[in-house]
Formats: C-alpha cells, sequence, structure tokens
C-alpha cells in the first residue's frame, strides 16, 4: 500500500520496539513503525541495533502475508509501497483492541518453562503442544496466568468481552499458528521450539472478531537449526548476554542473527504462497490429475477443480477423458503423461456406471488414484457405487462421494509435500471449530 508522509496521523501507542500512528481518511487502519532497538527482561536490558527495524518488518510481512494466504484472521493488511515514508521499517494494519494476554505455544521444554516446572527435563516434548497465558504487566514481570483466571478476569477488549468462548478460540489459532509455522521451518531441518502471539478485537460488518495482531518476527520464537540448542537464531542469544559486557561487537553477533532469519523467512515463507499464473506462460506440470470416463462428466471434474483451487491453493490440475473400457490403451497413455511429472500426486477418476477408470489406473501407476463416480441420484448409487469398491487384488484405490470431499482428500495428499496446502487445510479445521463454538453458545444464550 502506497502512503504519504501526510497521510500518517497522530501517535496511538509507543513501545519499547514499536509505534503505532493513526492513517488520515481510515479508521480502520494503522501505520506500525518499527524502531532499531532490541529489549528484553521487560525493558531492563535495551541497546540500539542498526537495521533491526528493517529486518524485524521483512520478518514480520513475510510471516504475516503467508498466514493470511493460508486463511488465518489477522490485523495485517500490507507491507508499505516501496518509496513510501519509512517503507522498509513499517506496516499497514487494521486498527484494533489488543488483547493483554501473551500466548505461548511450546514444542520443547525450555527457557521460563524449566523454572517453573523445575523436575521437567530440558528437551522434553509437548504433543499436542503445550499452550499457556501471561497476562502483560511489566511491573510484575508478565505473570502466568491459567485458563481459568484469564476466563475469570473478565476482561473487555474493544467492547467484546474475554470470555470462556473467547479464550477456547484464542488457544486453538494459537496452536494453529504455531503449527503451521513449524511445519513451513520444518523444510529447512530448523526446530521451532516454541512461539510468542498476541490477538487484537476488530470490528468488520458490525461484528466483533478477534485476529491475530501486534509483531512476529525474531523476537517471538525460539528456532534451532537441526534442533541444535547451540545453533539458535532467535533473540535469546542477546537474552543471555551479561548486560554489563554488551558491546559493538556483541551487537553485530546478535544482528547476524536476524539477518540471516530475515533473509530466510523472506525466501522460504514468500515462496510458498501460490503466485498467479503470468498470461502466455507454459501451464506448469500438475499436482493432480482429474480423468473421466465420457465428456458427460465434466462439470463434475470441473466442481472437483474448482475446489482444489479456491480452498485448497491448488491450481495445477490437469483433466483429461479416456474410457478403460472402450480406450485401454489411450487411457494408459493419459496415465504415462500424467506420471511423466514427478509433481503429480495424485489422480481422481470420475466414472459412473462400471468403473474401470480407477482400478485401471490404480493398477497402473504408484500414485494414489481416488474415485468418485459421478452419482447424482440415491437410485444409481447401490449399482454404480460396487464397481469402485469391490477391486481385484493389487489394486488399491480408494472412493470418495461427492466433489468437495474428493477434492479435500486430494488436498490430504498434497499436503504431506506441501506446507501451504497443509495450513489451509489445518485454518479451515479450526475456524469450523471456532464457528461451532460460537454457534453453540448463541444456542445457549
Amino acid at each position: 500500500m502506497e502512503i504519504t508522509k501526510s497521510q500518517i496521523d497522530k501517535l496511538i501507542i509507543a513501545g519499547k520496539t514499536k509505534e503505532v500512528f493513526k492513517l488520515k481518511g481510515d479508521n480502520n487502519y494503522v501505520f506500525v513503525y518499527s524502531k532499531d532497538r532490541i529489549t528484553a527482561g521487560d525493558g531492563a536490558k535495551s541497546h540500539a541495533m542498526e537495521g533491526k527495524a528493517k529486518l524485524s518488518t521483512q520478518t514480520n510481512c513475510a510471516i504475516y502475508e503467508f498466514m493470511t494466504a493460508a486463511g488465518i484472521e489477522t490485523h495485517f493488511v500490507s507491507r508499505v509501497a516501496e518509496g513510501s515514508p519509512d517503507w522498509d521499517r513499517s506496516f499497514i494494519a487494521k486498527q484494533c483492541d489488543m488483547i493483554p494476554i501473551e500466548w505461548v505455544c511450546r514444542r520443547v521444554a525450555t527457557g521460563s518453562y524449566l523454572k517453573r516446572h523445575p523436575n521437567v527435563k530440558e528437551g522434553y516434548r509437548f504433543a499436542p503442544p503445550k499452550l499457556e497465558t501471561f497476562f502483560k504487566d511489566d511491573e510484575n514481570h508478565d505473570p502466568f496466568w491459567s485458563l481459568e483466571t484469564l476466563i475469570e478476569a473478565g476482561l473487555v477488549c474493544g467492547g467484546l468481552k474475554i470470555g470462556k468462548i473467547e479464550v477456547e478460540e484464542m488457544l486453538r489459532v494459537t496452536q494453529t499458528v504455531f503449527e503451521v509455522i513449524e511445519r513451513v521451518w520444518s523444510t529447512l531441518n530448523h526446530s521451532l521450539i516454541d512461539l510468542k502471539i498476541e490477538f487484537g478485537v476488530i470490528e468488520e460488518a458490525g461484528k466483533k472478531k478477534i485476529v491475530v495482531g501486534d509483531v512476529i518476527d525474531n523476537d517471538s520464537w525460539r528456532l534451532w537449526p537441526d534442533g541444535d540448542k547451540r545453533l539458535m537464531l532467535d533473540k535469546q542469544v542477546y537474552r543471555n548476554m551479561d548486560n554489563s559486557t554488551i558491546d559493538e561487537d556483541a551487537i553485530k553477533a546478535v544482528k547476524a542473527k536476524f539477518v540471516t532469519v530475515a533473509e530466510r523467512t523472506q525466501a522460504l515463507f514468500g515462496s510458498m504462497i501460490p503466485k498467479p499464473r503470468e498470461k502466455g506462460l507454459p501451464s506448469p506440470p500438475p499436482e493432480v490429475g482429474i480423468i473421466l470416463g465420457s465428456m458427460s462428466d465434466m462439470e463434475h471434474a470441473t466442481k472437483i477443480k474448482k475446489t482444489l483451487s479456491s480452498k485448497y491453493g491448488i491450481n495445477d490440475v490437469e483433466i483429461h477423458v479416456c474410457s478403460a473400457h472402450k480406450s485401454t490403451e489411450a487411457t494408459l497413455a493419459v496415465v504415462a503423461s500424467l506420471m511423466q511429472w514427478p509433481t503429480c500426486q495424485v489422480i481422481i477418476a470420475c466414472a459412473g456406471r462400471s468403473n474401470g477408470l480407477g482400478p485401471v489406473s490404480s493398477g497402473n501407476t504408484t500414485v494414489p488414484v481416488i474415485n468418485c463416480p459421478p452419482i447424482s441420484d440415491s437410485a444409481t448409487l447401490s449399482n454404480d457405487l460396487w464397481s469402485s469398491m469391490r477391486l481385484p487384488s493389487g489394486v488399491g484405490c480408494s472412493t470418495i462421494l461427492g466433489p468437495e470431499n474428493a477434492a479435500l482428500a486430494a488436498a490430504h495428499i498434497i499436503a504431506n509435500l506441501s506446507p501451504f496446502t497443509w495450513a489451509r487445510i489445518r485454518a479451515q479445521q479450526t475456524y469450523t471449530i471456532v464457528k461451532m463454538l460460537h454457534d453453540d453458545a448463541s444456542i445457549v444464550a
């Protein structure tokens, strides 16, 4: 988003490492400005670090762009367009009232957790991840709050009372955010040890909504390449330093970690978001092949393709028409044309009546094959389904009824190698549960 200096209005809040300004002419958006400052111990340790604001912004924007594309509700709007004032150290966000709670999600026991639980050895792995909450209060060093304490505190933020449903929502979203970011970093064999995030309340279409807010950067996590604490890339390096011995060289050593993380975050998270196809360029090789018994099945196939794209970000899909009964040789040629691409991870066969298409494809390929017969009514269900279900030995295709469900089954397969597809599925699962929690609460009320 392009911003002029005259658009940046009055200061809303100034923190240790950032400032938030109103934007003139738009009460919904704010300008978040990062400082070249690094702090620890609730501000007891604080040093200037030239270039930190740029590195923090680069890391933060890459993380938020990925989360937003994956379907996680956040306050993030966009980067500031190059050439705008302070464009490389700022971003645009939705104005929200922050909930004064830090949510910490832990995969591995370390740090303050060990001090509160001295009988737990460092390195203990939590599965599912361990969720903790801390009340933001620098004077009292952000005390630990149990979920029960948070529920009973009766906090009101942005006109929204934080009760049991809101706490459950934040708990589930925190775990999802952690697992999504963890999944991406794991592709570099970097272990996300823990993560700290915050939430805010915004108003959209007359309704209060909880969104992930604040900044997520190298101050928000512990990140250990190869799972080795000695290789840590995060701010813990600075926290571990004796304040009396921190000099220019020490700050340079810390900054080097931030540079590495910013570069890797931008390259890694940015590369995984599907990009719009450029006109005139050849289509990329397929991730999913859809094969039809006849052209009459095209509407069915189109629904699968649209669902793959709109819900899971899977755009590289090829559709072919062939009949295993009438043109067996042509069917095997279609399967071979799909299998030439290592990217093709699943085939969906759409054929009704006597379905030879899925079983023949499954018997002649090594990728999963999903039968999705285009059954239109219950009368044909019992007759047509058996040809997809009763298979000879050596043939292992599955059968899924409904184009949306077949697309989801294919997305689950793609997600094994695609952290972005995995994130889309995980986010949808989370917000489905969140919606049901609120729906249930509305009935009780």
